[in-house]
């Protein structure tokens, strides 16, 4: 029997030039970085924003650093500190994966606070400016992770469920076995969530949206920042209930909490006293 779920056979790898193959998750850096160009140049048009056009190409390289590094080193110490401990080299081999959204976030306010103390302009107006610029680069990263067939979902047997071959063991995408074993419906009890999907849809491209809306009009100083942290880690917090955790963590906290939501926490905190002291500090 013909089995009513989506089998993920994509192929990862976009090109390959000369034995060297380039990923669909690289590439989906590219758009997020080139998005995030574009739009910048539309939010400095505005006249009550830090940068001009010209700076916002500025900002995009400091940023480039500070979500690269930040993101390789928040993932090993978040979800691999004990493999970095025993091979400190771990911390190099961006090849074998591993990047966190958490780390590179803290590796962009890194690089902004340095930018805006050159620019001599305030950190938190940076944070305003930059904050609805983040959204669609992170869609287009949970995109990138959906192809590649990575970070996928708990079992379910929803109708728009999908099987990874990764997810079981001793299988893959090119595995013969595992697709005639899909083709006669013996696979369905594989399924999961595309959680990817899901937090490409909420992180992405549902904050976005929100974060676009609300900052069309002047707002105060620090209010835009909070609404994105408060908005993402609500989102992310949500996301994390279909997202299969990580093998070697699990559940961190309370037997249901993953490391996703302990991080996303502080975020949904900060957010809220943010967005507090900034409407605090107009009224006053």
């Amino acid at each position: 029997m013909q089995s009513e779920f989506f089998f993920h056979n994509l192929d990862p790898v976009a090109l390959n030039i000369g034995g060297f193959g380039i990923y669909w998750y690289s590439l989906m850096y590219l758009v997020a970085f080139g998005q995030f160009w574009l739009l910048g140049r539309v939010r400095a048009r505005r006249a009550d924003t830090p940068l001009n056009q010209e700076q916002v190409g500025d900002l995009l390289f400091w940023g480039v650093i500070g979500v690269i590094a930040g993101g390789r080193i928040g993932y090993v110490l978040f979800y691999a500190l004990g493999d970095l401990l025993a091979d400190p080299l771990l911390l190099f081999r961006i090849r074998d994966g591993g990047m966190s959204f958490h780390g590179g976030l803290i590796g962009v306010l890194v690089a902004m606070a340095l930018y805006g103390r050159s620019l001599g302009c305030g950190f938190l107006r940076l944070g305003d400016f930059v904050a609805p610029l983040i959204p669609l680069g992170l869609a287009a990263g949970r995109l990138g992770n959906f192809i590649g067939g990575e970070l996928w979902g708990r079992l379910s047997q929803a109708p728009w469920a999908v099987i990874f071959p990764n997810s079981i063991e001793g299988g893959g995408p090119g595995s013969g076995t595992l697709l005639q074993q899909y083709q006669a419906g013996q696979l369905d009890a594989f399924a999961r969530h595309p959680s990817q999907l899901y937090q490409a849809l909420l992180e992405g491209v549902a904050l976005f949206v929100l974060l676009w809306i609300y900052s069309r009009r002047e707002r105060p100083v620090g209010a835009v920042g909070g609404a994105f942290l408060l908005g993402y880690g609500v989102f992310r917090f949500i996301a994390e209930f279909f997202r299969e955790p990580d093998a070697h963590l699990g559940f961190v906290a309370l037997d249901w909490m993953t490391m996703g939501q302990i991080l996303s926490l502080p975020m949904v905190l900060i957010g809220i006293a943010l967005l507090v002291w900034a409407y605090r500090r107009k009224g006053a």
